[in-house]
């Protein structure tokens, strides 16, 4: 008899009148406004100006989206194209269904484009973004536990899951938490690179790649547990396998950026700075305006003191004159 455990909710969706709240849905949007408001921070303290993270994310948030689903698509294409399925189902993102490999990847390819559209540097932007997008997705994670997924092995642990559904394949009874467990992991790395950024100043894509490698860590234990179908390699789950492999691609790119590149961009957006280079300019120009005004006054004062000396000059002849 279990004494204690996770409940499931009894349904995924709220209705608001006529207008359905899915908490799957819910859950990513709340993620993609926290790593926008804790990225637009970042950047500002780094030099950048407000909203610029923003403007940047209209791009990479619809091609994380689109990435992340095309990914999990693919890896799990029997689930919508074999026998008995409806490929329109494939769809239907509100039931689940994102791979953060191709919501990083495709996210990625759409932030580049956002930010050479404002000529910012690409490794500045991601750096500055990385732990709010681990803190999106320690948000995001709690939307599988609305849809009851991706949970792990049967367990009578005191912080089990109930699973109460019994459609696709599930089993009802109690199981590890794994969202809840990569939730939390999700969380420890956005404040491990928080620490990092400002205790070692990484710059140039630094701190988004420790973001990786640290999420990748915890993620290929995490995916050991779960129990939920999924292509296997050499009896690894396919999941873990492209874990290893990002999180070595991550460490390399930290040990060869902080060869070529030490230290941290000293401007990350040139537009920031225009408006006190021209503050510059115009106290420069007012400064000539002024030794060019003074100037002319020494300039005048020194004429009216030859024409006094001329004058006296003059006197002076005049009565040697009359002396003669």
């Amino acid at each position: 008899m279990e004494l204690a455990f996770i409940p499931s909710p009894s349904r995924g969706v709220l209705y608001l009148g006529p207008i359905p709240l899915r908490g799957y849905a819910f859950c990513i949007i709340i993620g993609v406004f926290v790593a926008v408001w804790l990225g637009n921070k970042r950047w500002i303290a780094r030099g950048g100006r407000a909203g610029t993270v923003a403007d940047i994310a209209v791009w990479a948030v619809p091609f994380g989206l689109v990435g992340g689903r095309l990914y999990h698509v693919i890896t799990d294409y029997e689930l919508y194209f074999s026998e008995g399925r409806d490929w329109v189902d494939a769809f239907k993102i509100w039931e689940g269904g994102l791979g953060i490999w191709g919501a990083i990847a495709l996210g990625a390819l759409g932030a580049w484009i956002g930010c050479r559209r404002r000529g910012i540097p690409m490794p500045a932007y991601a750096d500055a973004v990385a732990p709010g997008i681990a803190f999106a997705q320690a948000i995001g994670r709690w939307g599988n536990w609305f849809n009851q997924e991706l949970y792990g092995k049967p367990t009578d642990l005191p912080w089990a899951l109930e699973i109460t559904s019994s459609s696709d394949g599930r089993v009802p009874g109690t199981y590890h938490p794994t969202f809840l467990y990569e939730s939390l992991w999700c969380i420890g790395v956005a404040f491990l690179v928080i620490w990092a950024d400002r205790r070692f100043r990484l710059g140039h894509g630094r701190a988004f790649a420790l973001y990786v490698a640290a999420y990748c860590t915890g993620r290929a234990w995490i995916e050991y547990m779960r129990v939920d179908d999924a292509h296997h390699i050499l009896g690894l789950r396919l999941n873990v396998w492209t874990a290893i492999l990002v999180f070595l691609l991550a460490v390399t790119y930290l040990v060869v950026s902080s060869k070529k590149r030490p230290g941290r961009e000293d401007v990350v957006e040139p537009g920031a700075v225009t408006s006190g280079d021209d503050a510059d300019g115009e106290k420069s120009e007012d400064t000539g305006t002024s030794e060019a005004g003074t100037s002319a006054d020494a300039g005048k004062d020194d004429g009216n003191k030859d024409e006094a000396e001329a004058q006296a000059d003059a006197k002076d002849e005049a009565g040697s004159g009359k002396k003669a």
